[in-house]
């Protein structure tokens, strides 16, 4: 599925609007940009870094999604004014266009064509958790997981690069690397299943040696294995 990006589908004069709107804040890994179920009225740009978008229920964290650069966080908020739905966390430093809801809201209403931008992020939200849920019934962890892994590529990934042996550094073909620190853990709580159930799955075909999930990167070897995976109940 393709990711769409809040700023790539904003119109140009809307992007300079909100950087005029706004100001820009750094934000070290680990601090929230907003909390789950509190009234905080900003709404953040990345501009670059990683955050992840986590609620708690019962004790258990649920992974909602992983945001990065391009991405917005507090639409909902700035459209319902409602309270805040999920806990959004810098994963890696994080710098960020920030302004009041109304401002955004503002920003919307005189750059008619902002609002379809607004409405294109929401609508590829949507269809990737219908694709989650559906994977849910019949139950498919395999392809629930891959659709996390390609999510992660879509939005993060760069081409690998590994030195040789003769120290010439080269890019295998087809091969990319993902630098956001998202573990085995965060996998499975992204994907619905347990770490151990995520480590069996990248043990097993037809991803065994193709992927690698370490703390501060993610290697994937093979794309083609990766779609194998997503498509393999079908």
């Amino acid at each position: 599925m393709e990711t769409i990006r809040f700023w790539d589908a904003l119109p140009v004069r809307a992007r300079e609007a909100l950087r005029r709107a706004g100001v820009t804040a750094m934000i070290r890994p680990g601090a929230f940009l907003t909390r789950e179920h509190t009234r905080a009225s900003q709404v953040f740009v990345l501009r670059s870094g990683a955050v992840k978008v986590w609620v708690s229920r019962d004790g258990e964290i649920v992974i909602l999604d992983v945001l990065g650069a391009g991405d917005v966080v507090g639409e909902l908020e700035a459209v319902d004014g409602g309270t805040r739905h999920a806990n959004v966390e810098a994963l890696t430093p994080v710098e960020a266009i920030v302004l009041p809801a109304a401002r955004f809201r503002a920003v919307l209403d005189a750059h008619p064509g902002a609002a379809w931008a607004v409405a294109a992020v929401l609508a590829e939200r949507l269809r990737d958790a219908n694709d989650l849920r559906t994977a849910h019934f019949p139950d498919d962890p395999e392809r629930r997981l891959a659709s996390r892994l390609l999510r992660l590529v879509g939005r993060f990934g760069t081409p690998l690069k590994e030195e040789q042996p003769n120290g010439v550094t080269r890019a295998p073909e087809g091969a990319y690397q993902v630098q956001v620190p998202v573990t085995q853990q965060d996998l499975g709580r992204w994907s619905g299943m347990g770490r151990r159930k995520v480590a069996q799955i990248l043990a097993a075909d037809p991803v065994r040696g193709c992927l690698t999930v370490a703390r501060n990167m993610i290697v994937v070897r093979s794309m083609d294995a990766l779609h194998a995976l997503s498509r393999k109940d079908d």
